[in-house]
Order: structure tokens, then sequence, then C-alpha cells
């Protein structure tokens, strides 16, 4: 049980440095556009359109990243109670 919920302790947090990148990527001009940001487009875009649909629109700065970057920690924190709990 150990392992596994390492695992997923390991997906949560490459994925969130996943989206961390992509969005780091916005700074830099046609770095989205290069093989890299094809691929982390791929990864991440579902997710984040999840979250750019609701108004986090603020001044012209997007806050959806970290929103979403705050929901994939509590769903993290969520799965390690559930699995806490059948130990």
């Amino acid at each position: 049980m150990l392992f596994i919920m390492y695992l997923i302790s390991r997906a949560f947090y490459f994925y969130s440095m996943a989206v961390l990148v992509y969005c780091l990527m916005s700074w830099f001009p046609g770095a989205r556009d290069s093989k890299i940001g094809e691929i982390l487009s791929k990864i991440v875009d579902p997710y984040l359109d999840r979250f750019r649909r609701l108004p986090l629109h603020v001044g012209g700065i997007d806050f959806s990243p970290w929103v979403a970057l705050f929901v994939l920690q509590m769903a993290q924190r969520g799965l390690f109670i559930v699995f806490g709990l059948f130990r």
C-alpha cells in the first residue's frame, strides 16, 4: 500500500510540475510552439480548460492555473486520507 501511495504522490508531483512549466512557458515567445510546448499542451490543456471556463481573469491575469494546482493538491490529499483509512 505504501508503494501505491508513493507512485500516486510522484504522479501528482510530475503533473503539477508539468502544469507549472507550461504556465511559465507563456512568458517566453514561441516556447509553446516548440515540440516540448506541444507535448505539454496535449497533457495539460485538457485539465486547465476546465478551469479556464470559470471567471478567474482579473486585470488581464489568468488565475486558472493557480486554482487548478490548488485543486490538484486537494485531490492528492483527499486520496491520501482515503488510502490512510484502508490501512
